[in-house]
């Protein structure tokens, strides 16, 4: 049994395809077939079923995979004590994050990385909440930045901030004359959302309730849309389709500015973005942010680093979490 094996059947098991997974390892499929096929003979057992349209993991094959993952995870620790003593930072750090925060995190992020800790470049992966977190189980990405709340995974999390939500809604409508608004003025309007899959979807459910209901009832089209991306459902309502709930560092600068101060020309100035007020609803919507990792993952150096490099960002109209 060697490393290489253990590392075909946990890339066999997390692509659930040979060729896949062949090609994730760099190796040729007939050279991963036959590594897999000797294990399972040392081993006695079938770690995979194979079909002609997809490949399982066998029950056995499963606790098998787990422990092989845990073992190569074991094996990178061993070379990350050794390049410690030369520099706990070098190496690549493999960063996911969810679509509703890379955007407008990773750029400064990356800037801040390069300047300061440049033995150390960030890998970048933007996914789902739920894939994300696959990935991290699986040794695919190193941390992740998400938001709370996610399923417990026995994660080790260090919180970044709390982000208020703000309301997006046509500079035409009635409520863009108004200094702020509350969930209960929201209620009334055509709500945009987020495609399934998204947690910020999740969360602006959460605010609004009764909008689960249109959101997957045919006759309830009028009431709730669905966008693919933060940015498209930016123009939807540019366009007068109806009313949003954004994340406050998704918020252009210049579009808190003055109509009269503002001087470029974009769906932005078309959108009046609002603080949202405590009213009967409860306190005004947020999430928090938080970086996550395996509890496994020995580069702690690297996560305090990441950690400091996120706060370290210009981060407007949030609550950091020092």
């Amino acid at each position: 049994m060697t490393l290489t094996e253990l590392k075909y059947i946990v890339a066999v098991a997390r692509e659930k395809h040979f060729g896949h997974a062949a090609d994730a390892c760099h190796v040729s499929q007939p050279t991963l077939s036959v590594a897999i096929k000797k294990l399972e003979e040392e081993l006695d057992l079938k770690l995979f079923e194979r079909s002609a349209s997809e490949v399982t993991v066998t029950p056995l094959g499963a606790l098998i995979v787990r422990q092989a993952q845990s073992v190569l995870e074991q094996a990178a620790a061993i070379k990350e004590i050794a390049k410690r003593g030369k520099d706990p930072l070098a190496g690549p750090l493999t960063l996911g994050v969810i679509y509703t925060i890379g955007p407008y995190l990773l750029p400064e992020l990356v800037r801040h990385s390069i300047a300061h800790t440049p033995q150390m470049p960030l890998m970048l992966q933007e996914n789902f909440t739920v894939r994300l977190l696959e990935m991290l189980r699986t040794g695919e990405i190193d941390c992740a930045i998400l938001a709370e709340s996610f399923p417990d995974t026995g994660l080790a999390i260090a919180p970044l901030y709390d982000e208020p939500f703000m309301a997006a809604v046509p500079s035409t409508h009635a409520l863009a004359s108004k200094k702020s608004v509350t969930v209960a003025e929201l209620k009334n309007e055509t709500m945009l959302l987020l495609g399934t899959g998204h947690c910020f979807r999740d969360h602006v459910l959460a605010v609004c309730p009764e909008f689960a209901r249109f959101a997957s009832d045919a006759e309830g089209i009028r009431k709730s849309f669905e966008g693919s991306s933060l940015e498209t459902i930016k123009h939807m309502v540019a366009a007068g389709m109806g009313v949003t709930l954004v994340p406050r560092l998704s918020v252009p600068r210049d579009a808190l500015l003055t109509t009269q101060r503002r001087r470029r020309k974009s769906d932005e100035t078309h959108i009046r973005y609002l603080p949202i007020n405590e009213g009967d609803a409860g306190p005004p919507p947020m999430r928090r942010v938080v970086l996550t990792w395996r509890r496994s993952f020995t580069r702690h150096a690297a996560t305090t680093a990441l950690h400091q490099a996120i706060l370290a960002c210009e981060l407007p109209g949030v609550t950091r979490l020092a």
